[in-house]
């Protein structure tokens, strides 16, 4: 085993919560609102039912094959070479995710908060200290949630109860004004993130209370939807049908905060929680990805690809969109398709393949 270290169940849900909520939060509900309009706060609950889906995939097939993970099962599901393949293209899906995701860190940092610090410095500085995290490995990598997760969610909290004076609740009327089609359009962007909990498949293996595990990262699920929920509700509250113009509505409404004229201008603790958690989901990410390439090619350590794999990250965050118009158009038309594939439609058709296998064999040793 590559991997002995050893995470909690509760642990692991505060990964996958800091997986989901790391990207969506500041940019996505303005995406929704292009759709949903006023019932945006809609799209995050069709949004988690993927989650949900992809979360009860993942552990079905660990069922199946408890102390592997999806790119060593995947060949003994439906054969070497196909597996091998299949698992290779997993890994490359996972490396354009995070590289996707650092992009997006990259440009919220620039556009908000450092706009004449070079991108590769915000990059590099990043993956340098995910690789450093992943190299510490998985129990690290847990700890290190365990002290942030509750410090983002409480203050995520506190920032939504200071906006609530400046709410006009009315904007959230009419109520389905264009029926459902609508807000289903709006999830199609963030179930790909919801989906994102496959990642579980990696990390399975190293649970100390394997059989909470499906409990635990359900509720992450539900707290990750009730935040998004939360978040679109405020900035409907605060911005109405001029949400969509917004890039960053739910930065642009903590401007808005200002307590007994001394608690304001308060940015850049919502800048600083949200580099936390995204430090947690590249790093979870980063994991996945060195640990399940020392598995396809059959490596004894995965900690020397990491600063390789992290290099790539980095090259992918910058040559595969090199603009923000690519981002955006990446982001809204190609990530949803690509992610509804890998993460829920072939992880399904796997666990089929896996449950019919499994029966008969079953069958073949009976009686």
């Amino acid at each position: 085993m590559l991997e002995k270290g050893k995470i909690s169940a509760a642990q692991l849900a505060l990964m996958m919560y800091a997986t989901i909520v790391g990207t969506v939060l500041l940019s996505v509900p303005s995406v929704i609102g292009r759709y949903a309009k006023n019932d945006l706060w809609i799209s995050p609950i069709w949004a988690a039912m993927i989650g949900m889906i992809a979360v009860y995939t993942a552990y079905r097939l660990h069922q199946f094959y408890p102390k592997r993970t999806i790119i060593q099962y995947i060949p003994l599901i439906i054969g070497r070479i196909p597996g091998k393949l299949l698992g290779l293209s997993y890994l490359f899906f996972y490396l354009v995710m995070n590289g996707h995701g650092v992009r997006i860190y990259a440009d919220f940092i620039v556009g908000t908060s450092l706009p004449f610090t070079p991108m590769y410095i915000i990059v590099g500085s990043m993956i340098i200290v995910c690789c450093l995290a992943v190299k510490g490995g998985v129990e690290g990598i847990g700890r290190a949630s365990q002290i942030i997760i509750p410090f983002y969610f409480l203050t995520f909290i506190l920032l939504i109860a200071f906006l609530t004076s400046d709410m006009k609740l009315e904007r959230i009327l009419p109520v389905l004004e264009h029926g459902l089609v609508p807000t289903i359009k709006g999830a199609l962007t963030p179930q790909g993130w919801f989906a994102e909990t496959l990642l579980i498949s990696f990390l399975l293996p190293n649970l100390s209370n394997g059989d909470k595990a499906i409990k635990w990262v359900a509720i992450s699920v539900v707290m990750a939807m009730l935040t998004l929920v939360i978040t679109n509700l405020t900035v409907l509250f605060m911005y109405g049908s001029e949400l969509p113009r917004l890039t960053y509505p739910l930065l642009s409404a903590t401007r808005y905060i200002s307590y007994a004229n001394f608690f304001e201008n308060i940015e850049s603790i919502i800048v600083a929680i949200w580099v936390l958690s995204n430090f947690i989901k590249f790093t979870i990410v980063l994991y996945a990805l060195v640990l399940g390439s020392a598995q396809l090619f059959n490596l004894s350590d995965y900690r020397p690809l990491v600063m390789p794999i992290g290099f790539l990250t980095a090259l992918i965050s910058f040559w595969s969109l090199p603009s923000q118009m690519d981002l955006s158009e990446y982001s809204t038309l190609v990530w949803p398709v690509y992610s509804l594939l890998y993460q829920t439609l072939i992880p399904m058709l796997l666990m089929l393949v896996a449950f019919i296998r499994t029966r008969n064999s079953k069958g073949e040793r009976s009686p």
